[in-house]
C-alpha cells in the first residue's frame, strides 16, 4: 500500500512539475530588450533581454519586441511576422562585415521595423536585407554606411512591398535597390532622405519590379535613379526633391 501511494505521489509531482515548467518556455506576444538585459532573462518587462535575436525566439508570431531604454540591440534574422518597436529611444543595430537586419519570412508574413538606428560602419553589407516575405514596413529608421545597399529587397516572394516613411538612408554604396526575382517586387517610400549614396539612390531592376515615391529627397547619388530590365518608378504629385542621373517613368499627380 505504501509502494502504490509514494508511486501515485511521485506521479502528481512530475505532471506538476510539467505544468511549471511549461509556461516558461512558451512564447509571449509581447517581449522587451534592454541595454542592460540578459538573454538568459524571458525578455518580459521586468526581465528583459540584451539583443534582438535573444528576443526574437521568445517572441510569438505577429508578436511585438519592444525597446525598454538605450542600447545595441545586434543583429538579427527574421523568418516569422513580428513587429520590433523603438518609441524615440536610441536603440542600436550595429554591424561589421555582415548584414544589419535580415528578412527571411513565410509568403504572408509582414513585418515592421520601427525607430531603429542600423549602423553599418563602413564594412556592413546590406542595412535591411529582404529575402523573402508579404510585406515590410520600415518606420522612423536611419540606415548608413553598409558597403551594398541601404534596403535590398531581392524578395522571392511574388508580389512583396517594402513601404519605407520617415526614414532616413545616407553614405550606403546604393540607397533602395528593388531586384526581386519574383514578378510584383515594389517599394514605396513616403517623406524618405534618401542622400550621399555613393552608386544610386534608389534603383529597379526585372519586369514587374517597381518604386513609387512620394515627398522624398533623392540628393547626392551619381544616379538618383536606375531602372533596367523593364522595372519603373512612379513619382507621386510635385512633392519629390531629385538631384542626379535618371528619371522617374511616370508622373501622377495628387488627387
Amino acid at each position: 500500500m505504501k509502494t502504490v501511494r509514494f508511486f501515485f505521489s511521485f506521479a502528481i509531482l512530475i505532471l506538476a512539475s510539467g505544468f511549471l515548467i511549461a509556461p516558461a518556455s512558451a512564447q509571449a506576444t509581447r517581449t522587451w530588450v534592454s541595454g542592460v538585459g540578459d538573454d538568459a532573462n524571458p525578455c518580459s518587462r521586468t526581465a528583459p533581454c540584451k539583443t534582438f535575436a535573444g528576443a526574437i525566439s521568445k517572441t510569438a508570431p505577429s508578436g511585438e519586441i519592444n525597446v525598454l531604454d538605450p542600447g545595441g540591440f545586434g543583429a538579427v534574422t527574421i523568418t516569422k511576422s513580428i513587429t520590433i518597436r523603438s518609441d524615440h529611444i536610441e536603440a542600436g543595430v550595429l554591424v561589421s562585415g555582415t548584414n544589419g537586419i535580415i528578412i527571411n519570412a513565410g509568403a504572408n508574413d509582414k513585418v515592421v521595423l520601427e525607430g531603429l538606428d542600423i549602423e553599418g560602419v563602413g564594412t556592413g553589407l546590406n542595412g535591411v536585407h529582404f529575402l523573402a516575405g508579404k510585406a515590410l514596413y520600415i518606420i522612423r529608421c536611419d540606415i548608413r554606411h553598409f558597403t551594398q545597399n541601404g534596403v535590398n529587397s531581392v524578395s522571392s516572394t511574388a508580389g512583396a512591398r517594402v513601404f519605407i516613411q520617415d526614414s532616413t538612408i545616407t553614405q550606403n554604396n546604393g540607397g533602395v535597390n528593388v531586384q526581386g526575382n519574383a514578378v510584383g517586387n515594389i517599394a514605396a517610400l513616403n517623406r524618405v532622405l534618401v542622400d550621399g549614396n555613393t552608386t544610386f539612390a534608389i534603383q529597379a531592376t526585372n519586369a514587374g519590379n517597381a518604386l513609387a515615391v512620394a515627398n522624398s529627397v533623392l540628393n547626392g547619388s551619381t544616379s538618383a535613379i536606375i531602372l533596367s530590365g523593364g522595372a519603373t518608378a512612379t513619382s507621386f504629385g510635385p512633392s519629390n526633391v531629385v538631384s542626379g542621373a535618371g528619371a522617374f517613368t511616370t508622373t501622377n499627380p495628387f488627387k
